[in-house]
């Protein structure tokens, strides 16, 4: 576990790792956001026909391109400069996209009040200030806009967690630990590269955004839906806890 680091290290190592990424991506995503993410999301945002949407930390963009797709005005972000490379890339010309490189903490850019909807989609926790980013969320929705955004349960999988096995490698339990630390650790997502993941308990996260004065209207912890359990049957086993959590805000 690592204290006092900045964003801007989570930022090179994403930067390095985002070819790699997102050659796991199809046009759903990767796997665990075709089957709990993007259900999720899309039934919280709705129509989005015509909608200012902001997509904070848009990756290599598949989101971006569902929404665009959907109809919305769509401008995306994300801070590695690399991922912003590859969404462009990835992007259909007529798909009227606006992209640009910005962290989540500061997006000075955008003008205050410019969106009805912001979705940040598995990003709040790769940022060191999580507060700021959440505020400038607040600063950037219209009045009455919807704030919706995915992180890792934080309940679930903290600094020192993973699952209790036999010797032969069959799955006993899930364990957790470490939870009340709240900073930087690493954890793996290639086959040789580490992350920057940034903690909080789930009350640090809940009472920043009442303070920033976010109205909480609705806590999703997405599980596989039966279509999608006999499409990927393996994921049976993520009824045993729960691996991501999605909040809906209004201001």
């Amino acid at each position: 576990m690592k204290q006092n680091v900045s964003t801007e290290e989570a930022i090179k190592r994403w930067d390095s790792f985002a070819d790699t990424y997102s050659k796991k991506h199809t046009e759903q995503g990767d796997l665990h956001k075709e089957v709990f993410l993007n259900p999720t999301l899309f039934s919280l945002m709705g129509n989005v026909e015509n909608k200012k949407v902001l997509d904070a930390g848009c990756g290599e963009g598949y989101l971006s391109r569902i929404l665009s797709k959907s109809c919305a005005v769509v401008t995306a972000v994300d801070y590695s400069p690399r991922m912003i490379e590859i969404a462009k890339s990835r992007t259909p010309k007529d798909l009227l996209i606006d992209y640009s490189q910005g962290n989540c903490e500061d997006l000075n850019t955008l003008e205050d009040k410019s969106f009805d909807l912001i979705v940040s989609n598995m990003v709040i926790q790769d940022l060191a200030n999580y507060e700021k980013a959440f505020q400038e969320m607040y600063r950037l929705l219209e009045d009455g806009g919807y704030f919706i955004f995915s992180i890792l349960h934080p309940c679930f999988v903290t600094p020192e967690s993973g699952w209790e096995k036999t010797e032969d490698g069959r799955k006993l339990h899930w364990n957790v630990d470490k939870y009340f630390y709240e900073g930087a650790y690493e954890q793996r997502l290639g086959d040789k590269e580490k992350m920057l993941l940034f903690h909080r308990t789930l009350t640090s996260y809940i009472n920043t955004l009442i303070k920033i004065g976010f109205v909480l209207e609705g806590i999703v912890e997405p599980k596989p839906s039966i279509e999608m359990l006999q499409k990927y049957p393996s994921f049976e086993e993520d009824f045993r806890c729960a691996d991501f959590i999605v909040f809906k805000l209004k201001k």
